[in-house]
């Protein structure tokens, strides 16, 4: 386990590092990560390359025994590469170059970035992998897919459909061209979704999406390779940036050896818009299920956030260590804060970190020091623990996308119901394995797989063995909409997935806004957003409508399939609804849950084979009372014995050794 800061000293006098440094190691600090934004002074001038600075201020860091990371600094070009190389910059929809701004003004298909990222990574490799010091690199940061439409672009798009499709004639079939007169004749008439219309054909932008991800996965496969080839012994991670996005963390990260995240959860409790990428929980499930393991936070909350929008409220007390261990509660191994010290120039000024600008210690910082404290007292308890969950909810960049393109209903949302459907079980006090759609899912007992909306004929088939085998599968409203090419599909929804399910969908209304009732185990809930009017062929009716034309029709089943069952829901349900339905889904598992866990706390458990650690979080500004079912258990910190009746303070943590 490792607590650390992100620290700029390129923006700071040398003459401020060695107390940096100092007071760094006094706050429990043992990892810093550097330089993943100093290109213009790590390569000054072309082929130019200067890492005194750094030099020294590792050595400073090494002098404290204090580890170094190193990011590779191609998510920010220097003006030098800009002015004299054109083609690093993109190039929007309407064919205009995107020009340097904050950062990240590069294109993945630029030959100029490739031939210059190659330089300056070399360059850091080979001078510092014999270091003691340096213990691994961080690739760019936060890679997202580039909306780009350069030549360069187009020649790889054409070139991508080429390897995909084969043919014009497949692809013209594929993708269904002949609506609208769409038809392609010659490759070169094929260009990126140039224009920015909402009205392009939805095949054409989910296949440009695919290419614009996968130039995103291969930048970012292209320097783990340098630094593997350099540096042998170090490892190399990613720091991924919130959901959603347009790009495919499962392929980005293929090269890495484990995740990052960034993860800045919300300081306004009770509106969260400012922040509304950060979805707490969520985005560290997310995260752990991207290869299966535990992960670091490369950013975590330490300050005010507040840059390109209007400041953000300052952390309440005690929030930042909650936070903290609420990402090792999901599977952290380490833990980096952003930053050391507030910016005082350039557009992060208000980004605030553990210090102000003035570099005084405060409360922040007093803060980070006791949760560093604990995590160094519970160091050896805690490594080598990690997540194992009975529940999997099944997450597919491949159908955000395909919502965002286009939108299914007032309100319809993919991410934000996806969400609902986690927060249900965090609710609940399961725990949940957020995994690829597409990966086996054999040793759940319970999977979720909301909105399929693209149809995929080797999931189904997984699924469908997955429950003939006893599991029990959750399907929703929108599933077998389309084939893979974003074509609607021509038979009952469904589509694969109706013969396990039991049903066909014989209608459906986008109610969108307008709310709806329907009757589930006799009790009165609310849905909305999306209606399907189900005939059961082999299921059980377990819900029906209670409003609207279609009051007494099938809106949720549940059908036995070998020895597994398949439940679906056709609408969204609201909070409330999803609970006492998932309890009851709970129970048939025999899935141990809480049915009154208070909205803001959270159960999670880290387990090996001689020990299972079950943490208890209070994430809210008010005292709650939790009431966990019996069992043996021990405070981790003082050895005493603990009741199951807890009373929590604001953002209290309970760490806790379970029999």
């Amino acid at each position: 386990m490792n607590v650390g800061v992100d620290y700029y000293p390129e923006h700071w006098d040398p003459a401020m590092w060695p107390a940096d440094a100092v007071e760094m190691k006094a706050a429990g600090i043992t990892l810093v990560r550097l330089a993943e934004f100093a290109w213009s002074r790590l390569e000054p001038q072309e082929d130019q390359f200067d890492f005194r600075w750094l030099d020294n201020a590792i050595a400073l860091f090494a002098a404290q025994r204090i580890n170094i990371i190193i990011g590779t600094p191609t998510a920010a070009p220097p003006n030098w590469l800009v002015e004299k190389y054109q083609d690093i910059l993109p190039v929007d929809h309407h064919k205009h170059p995107v020009y340097p701004g904050v950062r990240c003004h590069r294109c993945y298909n630029s030959p100029s970035l490739r031939r210059h990222a190659l330089n300056i990574i070399e360059a850091l490799t080979r001078h510092y992998v014999g270091h003691s010091a340096v213990i691994g690199w961080q690739t760019d940061n936060e890679i997202a897919a580039n909306d780009c439409h350069c030549e360069n672009c187009t020649r790889e798009f054409r070139s991508w459909l080429q390897r995909k499709y084969l043919t014009l004639e497949n692809l013209n079939q594929a993708w269904g061209t002949v609506v609208w007169s769409g038809e392609y004749s010659a490759w070169s008439q094929v260009t990126t979704p140039l224009g920015g219309s909402p009205h392009h054909n939805p095949s054409f932008v989910l296949d440009f999406q695919r290419f614009s991800s996968d130039s995103a996965a291969d930048f970012n496969r292209f320097q783990a390779e340098i630094i593997r080839k350099n540096c042998p012994r170090h490892f190399v991670t990613h720091n991924l940036w919130g959901y959603p996005v347009v790009t495919d963390y499962y392929r980005l990260f293929d090269p890495m050896d484990f995740v990052s995240v960034d993860y800045y959860p919300s300081t306004d409790l009770k509106d969260d818009t400012k922040a509304a990428i950060y979805h707490g929980a969520l985005t560290l499930d997310l995260t752990r299920g991207v290869k299966r393991k535990n992960f670091w936070v490369m950013e975590q909350l330490s300050g005010t956030p507040g840059c390109w929008n209007p400041m953000s409220r300052a952390p309440w007390p005690g929030m930042i260590r909650a936070h903290g261990w609420q990402s090792i509660s999901r599977g952290a191994d380490s833990i980096i804060h952003f930053r050391w010290r507030t910016a005082r120039a350039g557009a992060e000024q208000f980004w605030h970190g553990l210090l102000d600008s003035h570099g005084h210690p405060g409360r922040r910082l007093a803060e980070f020091k006791t949760f560093a404290s604990e995590v160094a007292q519970l160091n050896d308890l805690i490594s080598g623990t990690r997540l194992h969950n009975e529940v999997a909810l099944l997450f597919s960049h491949e159908q955000n996308n395909a919502f965002n393109i286009q939108p299914q209903s007032d309100g319809f949302d993919y991410f934000k119901n996806l969400k609902q459907l986690h927060q249900t079980l965090v609710r609940q006090g399961v725990g949940v394995d957020v995994i690829n759609w597409t990966e086996n899912v054999d040793d759940y007992t319970l999977v979720v797989a909301p909105f399929l909306f693209l149809e995929d004929a080797a999931v189904a088939l997984t699924l469908e063995n997955y429950v003939k085998g006893g599991g029990t599968l959750v399907l929703t409203t929108r599933t077998g909409v389309k084939n893979s090419f974003n074509v609607c599909q021509s038979d009952y929804l469904p589509g694969l997935l109706g013969g396990i399910g039991g049903i066909r969908v014989e209608e459906y209304d986008p109610v969108g806004f307008d709310k709806q009732k329907i009757l589930l185990f006799k009790d009165e809930i609310g849905c909305s957003q999306w209606c399907d009017i189900i005939m059961p062929i082999t299921a059980k009716t377990i819900g029906v409508y209670a409003s609207d034309f279609f009051s007494g029709r099938s809106a949720v089943t549940v059908n036995a399939v070998g020895k597994g069952s398949v439940y679906y829901i056709g609408s969204v349900l609201d909070d409330s609804g999803y609970r006492r339905l998932f309890a009851d889904i709970l129970r048939e598992c025999r899935i141990e849950f809480i049915d009154d866990l208070p909205a803001g706390v959270e159960l999670s458990v880290r387990c090996d084979k001689t020990k299972r650690l079950l943490f208890i979080l209070n994430l809210t500004k008010e005292q709650q009372s939790v009431s966990l079912p019996e069992r043996v258990r021990y405070d981790a910190f003082s050895g005493e014995a603990v009741l199951p009746t807890l009373s929590l303070g604001p953002f209290e943590v309970r760490i806790v050794l379970e029999e």
